[in-house]
């Protein structure tokens, strides 16, 4: 496929975020381009799948509105967002069940737990929560260039420095972003969790009406028709062009491999190797709703990374009125494992859950980069080869991180075309 001036196309490898967002950039230049999935839908690992009335997304995950390249590129009305609560529920190690939140949005539940009468070992206290104060103002109010340059340690360094208590860390902390970066030992870089929260602080998290894979089928939706190839897996890449899996072949001006980081590494032989984190999400049906909020649950022994009654957030992931309940833990799944995660959820819920369906379970293998220091927060899309390469593991592990991969390698094409 050529452009209409018979120019050769720029091809990209991959359909997900940082493929398509790099691809967009290309034809707003005037660029034609190719966008080759070798899967049947577009989104890499943002995918939701259709399953018995449900929808399920692959792997937990969360739309937050603050991202800067969500507000450029994202039309949020067109998602039908649906918001979480502004807080989580966390069962403590005792037994008890404490709610934390945001209290510049909910000031009432903030005032409850100033107010309420608390047992001893029973989670953070107000007093303890107050240590974040200054730790949330810098990350509220600095920009966020400053907080790239701050120096670099583990979180778990970082929190110390901070001398945020370890009843904080360990009530609420830990097991908050042990679902945000999928590693509980608080190893990801300060500089990013930094970034982070101050996009927790600073947005929503939501829900897309139709699931996340409405995100980037929304961004495949504005790029030109036929544009985006499905079922085309491609097996070799040069600066020249592909090999496609059945052995055929297209030129292309300029090769940009937008895959995840092991299939990029295996296309890009020079690329280094990249650790990453792997996730399963467990999608039980319930008759009744075991919990009527939309709010994230968390378990302070860590034996789950997170829960939540998704229908709750978004009805729409039902199409008959059961509850959608989606659990993930770290790792993969293994015999025996979703039974005893079963009994966990039963704490949990206070609930009997023998009765709920088991309606998928999806292991994401690669699901975010291990961020640990040093992690350089944007790296070239430039490679030895003369084949670019974008991806959340060439930035940030997150949405805003893939997109803005794209964005930095079609920003570099388009300089070293110019040149040309």
């Amino acid at each position: 496929m050529n452009g209409a001036d018979g120019q050769s196309p720029v091809i990209v490898v991959g359909a997900g975020l940082a493929g398509l967002t790099c691809a967009l950039d290309l034809v707003r230049a005037g660029l034609p381009v190719r966008v080759l999935e070798a899967a049947d839908e577009v989104g890499g690992r943002v995918r939701t799948d259709r399953r018995d009335g449900f929808l399920l997304d692959r792997g937990f995950q969360v739309f937050n509105t603050s991202y800067p390249q969500v507000r450029r590129r994202v039309e949020l009305p067109r998602l039908r967002l649906r918001p979480f609560t502004p807080g989580v529920l966390v069962h403590t190690a005792e037994g008890s069940r404490v709610r934390l939140c945001d209290p510049t949005r909910r000031p009432s539940d903030a005032l409850a737990l100033l107010t309420a009468k608390r047992e001893r070992g029973t989670g953070p206290g107000p007093l303890a929560l107050a240590a974040l104060g200054p730790l949330c103002a810098l990350d509220l109010l600095a920009p966020p260039r400053l907080l790239k340059r701050l120096p670099e340690r583990t979180t778990r360094e970082e929190l110390a420095r901070w001398r945020v208590p370890e009843r904080v860390v360990d009530g609420f902390l830990r097991p908050f972003l042990a679902g945000v970066f999928l590693e509980d030992d608080l190893d990801t870089s300060s500089r990013m969790f930094h970034l982070t929260w101050r996009s927790m602080l600073r947005g929503t998290l939501t829900l897309p009406a139709d699931g996340m894979g409405a995100v980037p089928r929304q961004l495949a939706e504005d790029l030109p028709p036929g544009c985006v190839e499905r079922a085309s897996p491609v097996a070799a890449v040069s600066a020249a062009g592909v090999t496609f899996a059945d052995g055929s072949a297209a030129g292309a001006r300029a090769v940009v491999v937008a895959t995840d980081a092991a299939a990029a590494r295996t296309l890009v032989p020079g690329l280094p190797a990249v650790a990453t984190r792997t996730v399963t999400t467990y999608h039980h049906a319930a008759t009744r709703s075991p919990l009527r909020e939309p709010t994230l649950l968390l378990d302070a022994r860590r034996r789950i990374l997170n829960t939540c009654v998704l229908t709750e957030v978004a009805p729409t992931y039902s199409s008959d009125g059961r509850a959608l309940v989606s659990t993930s833990v770290l790792g993969t799944d293994a015999p025996g494992r979703e039974a005893a995660l079963r009994e966990v959820l039963a704490e949990l819920y206070g609930t009997g859950t023998r009765d709920w369906e088991r309606v998928g379970t999806a292991t994401v293998a690669g699901a975010l980069p291990a961020m640990v220091p040093p992690w350089p927060l944007s790296r070239t899309g430039r490679t030895a080869s003369g084949v670019y390469v974008c991806g959340d593991h060439r930035a940030t592990g997150s949405v805003q991180g893939a997109m803005a991969s794209g964005t930095r390698t079609a920003r570099e094409l388009l300089a070293d075309l110019a040149r040309r």
